[in-house]
């Protein structure tokens, strides 16, 4: 394996961690293409602590090789970078996002540099949310034109053309939600014009 796509894993995978981005330590996963091989977080393995044992090479194409112990996203995965010009994915657990999602149909951001960011922040509700063919369907389309889209219930998933980008779309829904719920919680008011 490329040592550039460890130390990056790593690097991203420990700033998740020590932002508390996602809700449990061992949740998450994270992914990055080269041609048309795919390298993923292991199944179960601890985002902040990834060891080279815990990414797991495969194919973007339906193949037996690593898929045992790779990610249960894994078909999620391989469907976004076969219809998005992915090169990167960042899916965490994110608590603010998780908790408006479960109350939204879409974010819109109120604050001004949320707004800079994102004009809006899709909510994708679904009957299974982990791992199901049901994502692997309908998120794929909804990620070419948005860098991020909450799945109702479960988290973010965000993607770039390098693991920095699709991390920082995972901390950019994260501030815009958590600047939502803090405002609501100060009694302020969040619907705000939007100039698209």
């Amino acid at each position: 394996m490329d040592e550039d796509i460890l130390e990056e894993m790593q690097k991203y995978g420990s700033f998740l961690e020590q932002r508390g981005l996602n809700l449990s330590s061992h949740s998450g996963n994270m992914s990055v293409r080269r041609g048309d091989r795919i390298f993923i977080k292991r199944r179960g393995a601890m985002m902040g602590d990834l060891t080279e044992e815990d990414v797991v090479e495969t194919g973007i194409a339906e193949d037996d090789s690593g898929v045992v112990i790779a990610s249960t996203e894994i078909g999620v995965h391989r469907a976004i970078y076969k219809e998005t010009s992915a090169l990167s994915i960042v899916h965490a657990h994110t608590p603010y996002a998780i908790s408006l999602s479960l109350v939204r149909d879409q974010i819109t951001p109120i604050d001004d540099e949320g707004q800079y960011h994102l004009k809006k922040v899709p909510v994708l509700d679904v009957e299974e949310s982990i791992g199901s063919e049901e994502v692997e369907e309908r998120l794929p389309p909804i990620l070419q034109d948005y860098p991020a889209a909450i799945i109702k219930g479960h988290g973010t998933f965000a993607h770039g053309e390098n693991l920095e980008e699709a991390y920082n779309w995972i901390t950019v829904v994260e501030s815009i939600c958590k600047v939502i719920y803090l405002v609501e919680n100060l009694g302020g008011e969040t619907s705000r014009e939007v100039e698209w």
